[in-house]
């Protein structure tokens, strides 16, 4: 019988591509509303593309009872698909703020999960569901 070696895999890097309906505006939202960096730039006269450093990633995966129970919480119903962005920032409120100055609305006001941290839930230009979340420890 061969026993087979298995080799362990390490994953570098997490990176997830957006195809935007408006890329000004896709733009707008994560570089000037957010104030992510671009940390490339490319028009190559068949299209425009970018990459942002957002720092650390992590993958969280749900089962759908688990995507209700996050979306309950931070929202009161069931509103995400397969995908939501959960971005950790420094100050929830000033970011909201700057999300407001650059034209971004959002009626939602940040609210304490179970777990103590302070979230709001959005939608970028597209539609994607997006978490930006304060830890508590860090308030």
């Amino acid at each position: 019988m061969n026993k087979k070696t298995i080799q362990k895999i390490s994953v570098i890097e997490l990176r997830v591509s957006l195809t935007a309906n408006d890329y000004t505006q896709m733009k707008g939202f994560y570089c000037d509303g957010l104030g992510i960096k671009a940390t490339q730039l490319w028009n190559n006269g068949q299209g425009q593309g970018m990459i942002l450093d957002i720092g650390k990633a992590t993958l969280e995966i749900f089962d759908e009872a688990q995507a209700n129970t996050v979306d309950q919480i931070e929202v009161g119903k069931r509103c995400s698909g397969m995908i939501r962005f959960a971005l950790q920032v420094p100050d929830i409120e000033s970011t909201q703020k700057r999300l407001r100055n650059n034209g971004y609305k959002s009626d939602n006001k940040p609210i304490k999960t179970p777990w103590g941290d302070e979230n709001i839930r959005l939608q970028d230009p597209n539609g994607l569901q997006i978490t930006l979340f304060q830890k508590a420890n860090e308030r």
